[in-house]
């Protein structure tokens, strides 16, 4: 019988499945909105309703409760003081599934998570750099043809390396490195 098996594995060990966890817990409160496989989308639901009651709970237990479990202090700011703050007339079903698909590689079922009541500017803040058109135009200038071209950066003289004393007995590693060691005759011994 397979009592108790009420979770889904998703092919991991315990630890790796907690922290996989924490970690689209705290994708999905700084995004508000991810795209995952279905089974993921399906166990991370309940896992993040826990922390974001948690958040409406307040407290430094808690807080501290959601740290250990979120692993993100950033995250669990935004959770405590946002979230909490927009959730708190609602008595759960802060987040929805809504399926998206199949994944092109291995036809694996898509899904996208969100918060309800999500702040459609929170997607993609702070995920790293991104590239405008305001900024190409910064480096690069546009010639009479309309060719963007790149502008001649003034280049600062370079430091030549401090050259390093050869090693004993006057040769550097690249000389010793290709040197084969020398044989000694057949009845000698080597050392001591």
């Amino acid at each position: 019988m397979n009592h108790g098996a009420k979770q889904r594995k998703l092919g991991r060990r315990s630890q790796h499945r907690l922290a996989m966890f924490a970690n689209m817990a705290a994708a999905l409160i700084k995004h508000e909105q991810i795209t995952t496989t279905l089974p993921k989308a399906k166990e991370l639901r309940p896992f993040t309703e826990k922390l974001i009651t948690l958040g409406k709970k307040g407290g430094l237990a808690n807080r501290r409760r959601a740290i250990a479990i979120m692993r993100d202090e950033a995250q669990v700011d935004k959770l405590f003081s946002v979230i909490a703050e927009r959730y708190k007339d609602r008595n759960g079903g802060y987040i929805r599934i809504l399926k998206a698909g199949f994944r092109y590689g291995d036809a694996a079922p898509v899904a996208v998570i969100e918060l309800v009541d999500r702040d459609m500017t929170a997607k993609g803040k702070d995920s790293g750099p991104t590239q405008n058109f305001e900024d190409t135009a910064s480096e690069h200038e546009v010639g009479e043809d309309g060719e963007l071209k790149e502008k001649k950066k003034a280049a600062a003289p370079k430091k030549a390396a401090p050259k390093k004393p050869a090693a004993k007995g006057g040769k550097t590693k690249a000389q010793t490195a290709g040197a084969k060691p020398a044989s000694t005759p057949k009845g000698s011994q080597r050392g001591g």
